[in-house]
């Protein structure tokens, strides 16, 4: 079966009976344009979104027809879970995880990423508090910025810091 759009989420459908069959994804198979992949039942899909990547979230709905619904179900991963203590550390953790050009996550006031061992070690040996766990990486951030022009007087890393400052008075740490 040939996928080449998102009808739009299981929340827009109304079930009345109908099968969901998921379609299981790992986290960074959500942008891919091209998948070969098996629902749950065993239907062999071919995604092909030809115009731009998908960026699939769970439960975005691919197929429909009166007896089925095929849903996009990400699965869960190794992750690193940090939960920064103030806006300076979270602009610390994000300065440090945007350097080394990791997807990022946010949940529950947490930041997360793709589980590493070296990267754990090293959020770690810089202070910070992480811990694994399993989780599914479901609301990535935007981390791409439009490109650089010289129209806006202030770069989002100035914007950053002026929220820091902010928050934590005449902090020079």
């Amino acid at each position: 079966m040939l996928i080449q759009e998102k009808l739009g989420s299981l929340k827009s459908f109304d079930l009345n009976g109908r099968a969901i069959d998921w379609l299981p994804l790992e986290w960074y198979e959500t942008g891919k344009r091209i998948l070969h992949k098996q629902t749950r039942s065993g239907k062999s899909l071919t995604l092909k979104f030809l115009k731009e990547a998908p960026n699939l979230l769970q439960d975005d709905t691919l197929y429909a027809d009166e007896k089925s619904l095929i849903a996009v179900e990400i699965l869960p991963c190794d992750v690193i879970v940090i939960q920064p203590a103030s806006m300076y550390e979270m602009a610390a953790v994000c300065y440090e995880i945007g350097n080394k050009h990791l997807p990022l996550f946010y949940e529950n006031n947490s930041l997360l990423i793709p589980y590493e061992a070296p990267i754990f070690r090293m959020l770690q040996a810089a202070g910070f508090v992480v811990r694994k766990d399993v989780q599914k990486l479901l609301q990535p951030l935007k981390t791409s910025v439009a490109s650089h022009t010289h129209s806006s007087p202030e770069s989002l890393f100035s914007k950053i810091m002026k929220l820091t400052t902010a928050s934590d008075g005449n902090r020079t740490d």
